[in-house]
């Protein structure tokens, strides 16, 4: 398991988790399991749940209620218009810094 720097993490996660829902809307707990095997083992719930909370209050994803067999119903988010606006330029403000840093590092 690799140790990511949690501000790191922090910063770039609500575009990771708007663009997992641009693929394929999700339920909380399936967007952590797909974090989790995207390679981010170190993702939890608590950490999820507050984000798709901030995104859906900003406007940038929205919920429905699905009836679950297995319990109670499930709330899967889908991104809005809005929200796959705020995913493009989070994409381009993490690799405007990705140049930055490399340009400041010295690596290609």
């Amino acid at each position: 398991m690799t140790v990511r720097d949690p501000q790191l993490l922090k910063g770039i996660l609500p575009t990771l988790v708007l663009a997992l829902l641009r693929r394929e809307e999700s339920y909380g707990y399936e967007l952590v399991t797909r974090l989790q095997a995207g390679g981010l083992t170190d993702v939890a719930t608590g950490t999820v749940y507050p984000i798709l909370t901030r995104l859906e209050r900003e406007g940038s994803i929205t919920s429905r209620l699905v009836p679950s067999a297995s319990g109670p119903a499930r709330k899967y988010y889908a991104p809005t218009t809005a929200g796959t606006a705020r995913l493009t330029q989070g994409l381009e403000a993490w690799h405007d810094l990705i140049d930055v840093v490399d340009t400041l590092t010295g690596e290609p």
